[in-house]
């Protein structure tokens, strides 16, 4: 799917497929499995013979994600990613830019073949979603960096749109009713916003070598997450700090101090842990089956929530 006439553009577009980046496949399981936990009608499931249709769009979403890694990258001018060398530190921003550029290309060319208007709007919505979500990131007020219900949207936007919407797709191809397909949606929602919840704990408690980056990058580049906007909550001291910025390197200092004394870490934790509750619920809430291979679905999908919550990298 990532083959270009021009030799250059198709080794760049292939690159974190080639590259094994850790995390890339969890999109395509996570789509296949609730492929799966969905089917109730078919006999023969589809643990080992996936539908070719459902493939298809577990390959499309992956090229949308990864495409949205590749110019996050170029934006954040980040060195690495989960460990090893992002796109454009191997070969520049231009032709990183460009090749992410042609894995969307592909990606929506492969979509509409699925011949479903419905599943390529949805994968648009997402894209949409995450260009929205990195507007948020950089065109942020003093007032609105504050703000919790702000982070979540912009959260929801940059991590789960694509993963609630490709989940909403899934079942749309399957043919299912608007009450499954919305338990798929919002599956997709709640296990996307406690992985970004986790990660954001990470960047302040993990270590440069566990993380493949490195640690407290976001609040160095002035992104404000949840753990300090409880921290916020606890120290309103700590309000001004935050609406003035994180270019000053006491302020960094300052807010750190102030998260160490608060719960911010263990709130932050405490709400990912509601966000992958509701995910498994809704897996929970799916028409009942006594198909085994859809039963296993449905706890591989639970246990991932679980898996999610104990991440250390």
């Amino acid at each position: 799917m990532v083959v270009a006439e021009v030799p250059e553009l198709t080794s760049a577009a292939g690159y974190f497929f080639r590259a094994g980046a850790e995390g890339k496949r969890t999109c395509p399981t996570v789509l296949l499995l609730m492929a799966s936990a969905i089917s109730m009608d078919i006999a023969d499931g589809l643990e080992n013979k996936p539908r070719a249709r459902h493939m298809h769009l577990a390959e499309i979403t992956e090229m949308i994600h990864i495409w949205s890694l590749i110019h996050d990258d170029v934006l954040d001018d980040a060195d690495t990613r989960r460990g090893m060398d992002s796109l454009n530190f191997k070969v520049g921003k231009k032709l990183a830019v460009l090749a992410g550029d042609f894995l969307l290309f592909r990606a929506f060319s492969a979509a509409v073949s699925l011949d479903n208007t419905e599943v390529v709007s949805l994968l648009a919505t997402a894209v949409n979603n995450l260009v929205t979500g990195e507007l948020m990131q950089m065109s942020i007020t003093p007032a609105q960096r504050c703000s919790m219900d702000y982070y979540l949207q912009k959260t929801y936007y940059k991590t789960a749109a694509l993963i609630s919407n490709s989940c909403k797709a899934i079942a749309v191809l399957a043919e299912q009713t608007t009450e499954v397909q919305a338990l798929a949606y919002q599956y997709g929602r709640h296990l996307g916003i406690a992985y970004q919840l986790i990660d954001d704990i990470l960047d302040f408690t993990g270590t440069s070598a566990s993380l493949g980056k490195a640690s407290l990058s976001d609040i160095h580049q002035g992104i404000v997450t949840a753990p300090i906007l409880f921290a916020m909550e606890e120290f309103p001291e700590l309000h001004e700090i935050v609406e003035q910025g994180f270019d000053d390197p006491l302020n960094v200092k300052m807010a750190l101090k102030y998260l160490s004394k608060s719960q911010g870490i263990e709130r932050t934790r405490s709400l990912a842990a509601e966000h992958a509750k509701l995910a498994a619920g809704a897996i929970d809430d799916l028409p009942d089956s006594e198909d085994q291979v859809v039963l296993n679905s449905r706890q591989a999908l639970k246990d991932l929530t679980q898996k999610f919550m104990r991440r250390t990298k």
